[in-house]
């Protein structure tokens, strides 16, 4: 899989600490990302048809969070989106959720709940364009693993560190890596957070993964 069709996650915030923040900890992930400071310059460099989705901010100077996605609702602008509030109270978060947001979360950033928002946007962005990975294939996909890239992918998918899975499997943090990433590309994710909805699409217990 190319870049040009790996998940996009861009991010809309006026914060510029926060906005680099969120950048380096999703490409940490191994996410691509796009930041903006501003709706403006979201609306004019964007391109919707791009995999991915939208990480937004609803308290900004000129159009608000909540005023971009009524515009992005009224281009019939399909990228899902999670949005970021350190002010927003409960009606805020019912209004923008009826109006098709996938989540709304508060600041302080509670970064597993962010990443597992984020990888359940990129799912539905998707499922909307028929790309969800059937059953079948992801079977086909972990029986093309080695015992060891499947042993990594189960512990991954359990929330396990590197260092941890080399400590079970009693081999070094870089061969650990090393399985790991010829798991995730075989398996066609980028994340720990696409590896854990990819298994719980396809409904596989611990016995399917070999634990």
């Amino acid at each position: 899989m190319t870049a040009k069709f790996d998940p996009l996650i861009r991010i809309v915030d006026d914060d510029e600490a926060v906005l680099k923040a969120l950048g380096q900890m999703l490409e940490c992930e191994g996410y691509r990302t796009a930041c903006y400071q501003d709706a403006r310059t979201f609306l004019a460099s964007d391109a919707p048809s791009v995999p991915g989705c939208l990480i937004l901010d609803v308290r900004m100077p000129q159009m608000s969070g909540l005023e971009l996605h009524q515009e992005l609702n009224r281009r019939k602008y399909d990228v899902p989106i999670v949005f970021l509030s350190g002010h927003g109270d409960l009606d805020m978060a019912v209004a923008a959720l009826k109006d098709g947001a996938v989540d709304f979360i508060q600041k302080p950033i509670d970064t597993q709940k962010l990443l597992a928002s984020v990888a359940r946007a990129v799912r539905i962005w998707r499922e909307r364009h028929n790309q969800i990975v059937s059953p079948e294939l992801t079977q086909e996909r972990l029986a093309s693993l080695t015992e060891r890239e499947r042993q990594t992918v189960a512990l991954c998918a359990k929330g396990y560190l590197n260092r941890e899975i080399a400590q079970k499997l009693r081999i070094s943090d870089r061969t650990v890596e090393s399985h790991r990433q010829s798991a995730f590309k075989k398996m066609g994710v980028k994340t720990v957070p696409e590896l854990v909805a990819l298994l719980n699409d396809a409904a596989f217990a611990d016995e399917d993964l070999g634990i």
